[in-house]
């Protein structure tokens, strides 16, 4: 998370729990799949947490290896992950087939962030009360539009409303992080889109009720 360690560790351990309840409700390999975004999350917050517990270590070994682990999260993970995760659980043919499109601007999204993090290794800074990282390629205007494609768009091609409503509040998030947190953007973003990763239990609750009002 972006405000201190114990904010992330405590999000990281939320996180864990909404996961592990998530996982429980689901029953089939895409909602399996589906299901693990929230404990993706968590890691990705405790890994934040380390960021944190660095600065008073005085540890930048560790700084340099977490920011780097957050990163992949940041950077790589969830512009691949998020549409087939999506299209893993949509049966209308259309919407898989546009989402299969948004997984490879997902995947063009991380290659070409993959090739910045190698050319100019991610940096952080604590200012301001948040984690600022210093990615300048993240911020390119293909590189953004890509990745929020990917990201939010694809939850917001999904049928099932709940996942739907998760995207829009995720690019909501974004644009609303983009003007009031530019500087910090990377880490509050995540922050936010962590939280609204309880929407994962909450529509895979909502598809096991609606499997059995139609049985």
């Amino acid at each position: 998370m972006c405000f201190s360690a114990t904010a992330s560790f405590t999000a990281s351990v939320a996180l864990t729990g909404i996961g592990v309840l998530a996982l429980r409700a689901a029953h089939t390999p895409g909602e399996r799949m589906f299901a693990l975004i929230p404990l993706l999350f968590a890691a990705q917050q405790a890994t934040e947490g380390l960021v944190w517990m660095s600065y008073p270590w005085d540890a930048p070994t560790l700084r340099a290896w977490a920011t780097q682990v957050y990163s992949v999260f940041s950077h790589l993970v969830w512009p691949v992950f998020t549409p087939w995760a999506v299209r893993a659980l949509e049966p209308v043919p259309w919407r898989r087939h546009v989402l299969a499109l948004l997984g490879v601007a997902g995947f063009l999204s991380a290659l070409f962030l993959l090739f910045g993090m190698v050319a100019t290794p991610i940096e952080v800074v604590p200012t301001g009360g948040h984690l600022a990282y210093r990615s300048p390629h993240f911020f390119l205007p293909i590189s953004l539009t890509l990745y929020l494609a990917a990201t939010t768009v694809g939850l917001g091609m999904s049928s099932q409303p709940v996942i739907r409503w998760f995207g829009v509040l995720a690019l909501a998030s974004a644009g609303f992080t983009y003007l009031v947190y530019a500087r910090w953007f990377i880490s509050v973003w995540c922050f936010y889109a962590a939280l609204l990763s309880v929407m994962v239990y909450i529509a895979l609750t909502s598809r096991r009720t609606a499997a059995r009002h139609a049985t």
